[in-house]
């Protein structure tokens, strides 16, 4: 799959940009374990316009994290555009639009997914953000506002039409928020649509390997964009890609695996942006694997509540040598 002259090869697998989750330290981990293109945390554009400090940290790119996007929002044209230029000067492989955020302080401010009520001033943005910038414009959105408006086909063609070169479709409505099921339908009809030559990407319940496979084969997506599977389990990229590749699944890993990981998610964390803010970050990744097991309630609460990199490793090992002949799903 290529976007402009980006080629991901086939089949990719995409980590997708999460507020408080992709930051670069966890960028970097799911590169390690297979990830294809990652995805910063969304920017707003107000925010970067305005110069705020952490917005603009959002933008620091390094080298053994590529390739990767920056993800920008907003409802203003003209900010968009400032945002967009500021973005580029980052030196991303692409710069993507967030149509698709659904949260309540996004949505209904009318960016993220409010733009799907707002079709006209969607495609203003689109169009004027490729004519600001000289790298490839790509957009991520959902099905609609709602199942009343259902107007991911004919948005498909339109934002084509002014530029994008890859769209993501995530299958939900904004109504949905990330409850129910990922309708993958539509996004087959818009792949299949053959006035469509851009990639489509798919996004919406990715969450195993057989089931990336299936998305893959039913519905001929050119990707797969992975985002809360990806939480707390950034294996899932290379268990995916080993079975897309091989019919094969891999051996799930051990308890005691598993904690080795989360060690080295904390590690690179507090390396890359400091021991406070990296245990901020790295702390939803360590409330899921272990949820599961037996009697792991006292150590996961001494766990979740460590603050310092050596404390959270000495929890991990705990967790590994009490558990290390538990099956890796935590069952007994």
């Amino acid at each position: 799959m290529k976007i402009g002259e980006l080629d991901l090869g086939e089949k990719p697998l995409l980590l997708a940009p999460m507020e408080d989750v992709t930051d670069p330290s966890f960028r970097v981990f799911c590169k390690e374990q297979g990830a294809d293109m990652m995805y910063t945390e969304f920017v707003s554009a107000d925010a970067l316009v305005r110069n705020v400090n952490r917005s603009l940290r959002k933008l620091e790119l390094a080298d053994n994290e590529r390739p990767v996007g920056i993800q920008i929002y907003g409802k203003d044209v003209d900010k968009m555009v400032v945002a967009a230029q500021m973005a580029e000067a980052a030196r991303p492989e692409l710069i993507d639009l967030n149509f698709g955020c659904p949260v309540k302080k996004i949505a209904g401010k009318g960016s993220g997914s409010g733009l799907l009520l707002d079709i006209p001033k969607m495609l203003a943005i689109t169009e004027a953000v490729v004519k600001a910038v000289s790298i490839p414009v790509t957009v991520k959105t959902r099905l609609g506002w709602d199942n009343d408006s259902l107007v991911i086909e004919s948005v498909a063609e339109q934002l084509q039409d002014v530029g994008i070169q890859a769209l993501c479709i995530h299958g939900r409505t904004r109504e949905q928020m990330y409850n129910g099921t990922a309708d993958w339908t539509l996004i087959g009809k818009v792949k299949n649509n053959p006035r469509m030559t851009i990639p489509i990407i798919g996004n919406g319940d990715v969450d195993g390997p057989e089931k990336g496979k299936m998305y893959f084969d039913r519905y001929g997506v050119d990707a797969l964009m992975i985002g809360r599977a990806s939480i707390g389990k950034p294996w899932i990229f290379r268990e995916i890609k080993h079975y897309l590749e091989t019919g094969e699944l891999l051996p799930k890993l051990t308890i005691k695996e598993q904690a080795l990981m989360m060690d080295d998610i904390v590690k690179k964390s507090c390396d890359m942006i400091g021991e406070r803010r990296g245990i901020l970050h790295a702390r939803r990744h360590l409330a899921i694997p272990f949820k599961n097991l037996p009697g792991i309630r006292p150590l996961r609460i001494q766990l979740l509540r460590e603050k310092t990199v050596s404390g959270i490793s000495d929890t991990l090992m705990q967790i590994g040598q009490k558990y290390a002949d538990y099956p890796a799903d935590g069952s007994e």
